[in-house]
């Protein structure tokens, strides 16, 4: 790395994707992705295999499915019909996004360059006014002919992400130049007193105050605010369609609970709050809180996947959560991270990090091979034997290097190069420390800044220990979290309460330590009653993991859809360096329907299953008579 980009990442980054401006109605001020540096362990594992193969890979993708293409056909650079679904433009500012974050974690010139390249292309797409759509100017489609599906606005709220990322993850404003003459279309265009309609598919909102928190022009804020209120009164119905499915039904504030299409209703719940902090709507944010907690109780898997429906990729009823008909988009667990992150900022509340740890580790993770190269579409929590692999998302198939809607490779890329920024926030007392990772963690206090050193095997071990590097001469606090699984934690050997914050406040001098230690014991999970898909039956977990049986690793005979499992015995606890990029393994005792004998179970974290191939699976387990 040259000594220039050394600088530049020293002064970029400050900010990550959700940056709440000083006077928002937040409790936690969250820290730019460059005060967090992730040096070992599992995310930084997973990180580099991001950065050395998805993004470079994400990026020939767009160029053999035509989405770039599209780009120089809207350029007039190149004729022919546009190529791909309508959101084809969407995957691309992902793409650019993660780029940008990626660039912000470790600087790289090539890399610099390639998003500069595609941000030009995008730039020359752009029409007089702002407008931009390669796929509707390609076909020629009428503007805004038909917002329940033309993701017009989805678009356009991923390009301005990647704007704001471009410009606080390098300094260059190329694509925010873009984002602001696009927005300030929209802003022209849509609103009280204009064209009152929304979009099909929520992004926009988060975006749209993302982009008035970097200028500060305040016809963002107030059109992000016009979207989350027009919504839920009747607009998805004037074109003739059923709207629970675009989380249309129910105004915002009034919805008690998540339904519809899962990614759609939870990017609606994170712009939404957004904008609640953004205006002091109380209100609303309680409105959100409500939803959110309906959505966790009753309407989330164990693995924190989202969306119980293959039809609509939707939220079913309250406890409708079947194992092996499970959706759970990668998307949908991506999105559900975002709005838990703006959650937290918004109230404290541990039981967000919570979720974001359940979500990431779990949910989000199966989303990706190990390699980095291959993704899930769907993440189901059961596969049967002989399952049929029949249309493109099917998990049958396994994990596939791209997908004809290939909406989550760029999500997931776009992920981890900022997933440092959700590692620890900020208040005026001190720091809280969310996730636990290798590495540093730099608060700037006052002209001064506490620094901390971590040092964990977390997520596989259950130590954490926080070394001083150096703090400011005044009191303040560390709040470390302690996950409400964590029910015989310590903190300097002192026992502390699961699911909240234990804090320490005095003036730190260098070489200070607090050690936490969490219980990484395997324990079994049983669903609600009203869950009926796996009433009888448990899940292992272990720590944050949530752990599967893989045909793979069974006995001779003992195939996984006949297996039960004793709940009465202890487990066996094994870390294998050799196996599936290291991971723990958990043993535990079990019979076979029809044989006498018991057996050994053998399950692995979810996340890492059929990474040997596709083959059957299952989290719930059926519980020995």
């Amino acid at each position: 790395m040259s000594q220039e980009s050394t600088t530049l990442a020293s002064h970029l980054a400050q900010r990550g994707p959700a940056a709440p401006t000083r006077d928002a109605w937040t409790v936690l001020r969250p820290l730019g992705p460059h005060a967090v540096q992730i040096t070992s362990g599992l995310w930084h594992q997973r990180a580099q295999a991001n950065r050395a193969a998805s993004i470079p890979e994400g990026l020939t993708k767009l160029g053999e499915a035509g989405n770039l293409a599209n780009l120089e056909i809207a350029a007039g650079r190149s004729d022919g019909d546009a190529i791909g679904p309508i959101f084809a433009d969407s995957d691309v500012y992902k793409w650019l996004e993660a780029a940008a974050w990626e660039y912000a974690r470790e600087p790289d010139e090539e890399l610099l360059a390639e998003q500069l390249r595609v941000t030009a292309l995008v730039a020359a797409a752009q029409q007089d006014d702002g407008y931009l759509d390669s796929v509707m100017q390609a076909r020629e489609f009428q503007r805004y002919g038909n917002l329940p599906w033309s993701h017009e606005h989805y678009c356009a709220g991923h390009l301005i992400q990647a704007a704001v990322a471009q410009v606080r993850g390098t300094g260059y404003t190329d694509l925010l130049d873009v984002a602001v003459k696009l927005a300030d279309h929209l802003a022209a265009t849509f609103g009280d007193g204009k064209r009152r309609d929304v979009d099909g598919h929520p992004v926009v909102e988060m975006a749209l105050v993302e982009l008035y928190r970097e200028t500060g022009n305040r016809p963002y804020l107030d059109l992000a605010r016009f979207f989350v209120q027009a919504r839920g009164h009747g607009l998805m119905e004037s074109y003739g369609n059923e709207p629970t499915y675009y989380s249309d039904r129910v105004p915002v504030r009034e919805a008690r609970t998540v339904e519809g299409h899962a990614v759609r209703a939870v990017y609606l719940g994170a712009g939404a709050a957004d904008v609640a902090v953004e205006t002091g709507d109380e209100e609303l944010l309680k409105a959100l809180s409500t939803q959110y907690d309906s959505m966790e109780r009753s309407k989330q898997y164990v693995t924190g996947g989202l969306g119980s429906r293959w039809e609509g990729e939707a939220f079913g009823d309250p406890f409708e959560l079947p194992t092996d008909r499970g959706y759970a988009e990668t998307c949908a667990a991506i999105g559900g991270v975002q709005w838990a992150w703006r959650m937290l900022l918004a109230t404290g509340e541990a039981r967000y990090a919570d979720q974001i740890e359940r979500m990431l580790l779990n949910g989000f993770l199966a989303g990706v091979s190990l390699a980095g190269t291959e993704y899930f579409y769907v993440n189901p929590l059961q596969l049967r034997s002989d399952a049929h692999p029949d249309e493109n998302r099917s998990p049958a198939h396994g994990r596939r290097g791209w997908f004809t809607c290939a909406c989550c490779p760029p999500n997931i890329m776009r992920t981890f190069s900022s997933l440092a920024g959700h590692v620890a926030t900020a208040d005026h007392r001190g720091v809280q420390i969310h996730q636990y990772a290798a590495g540093a963690v730099r608060v700037p206090m006052d002209g001064d800044a506490l620094v901390l050193d971590v040092e964990t095997e977390y997520p596989w071990d259950g130590a954490v220990r926080l070394r001083v590097a150096s703090a400011p001469a005044r009191d303040v606090e560390i709040a470390l979290r302690i996950p409400a699984w964590a029910t015989d934690a310590t903190l300097d050997g002192r026992p502390v309460t699961a699911g909240g914050y234990s804090r320490v406040s005095r003036t730190w001098t260098a070489g200070d330590e607090v050690v936490l230690e969490l219980p990484m014991q395997p324990r079994l999970t049983v669903a609600d009653h009203r869950v009926d898909a796996v009433r009888g039956c448990v899940a292992i977990e272990r720590g944050p993991f949530v752990y599967a049986l893989e045909q793979v690793d069974q006995e001779a005979g003992a195939i996984v859809d006949d297996v039960r499992i004793d709940a009465e015995t202890g487990f066996e606890v094994e870390h294998r360096p050799d196996l599936l990029g290291g991971v723990t393994v958990v043993r535990a005792s079990g019979s076979v329907e029809g044989r006498q004998r018991p057996v050994t179970l053998t399950a692995i974290p979810y996340y890492a299953w059929a990474n040997r191939g596709p083959g059957p699976m299952r989290v719930w387990i059926p519980v020995s008579q």
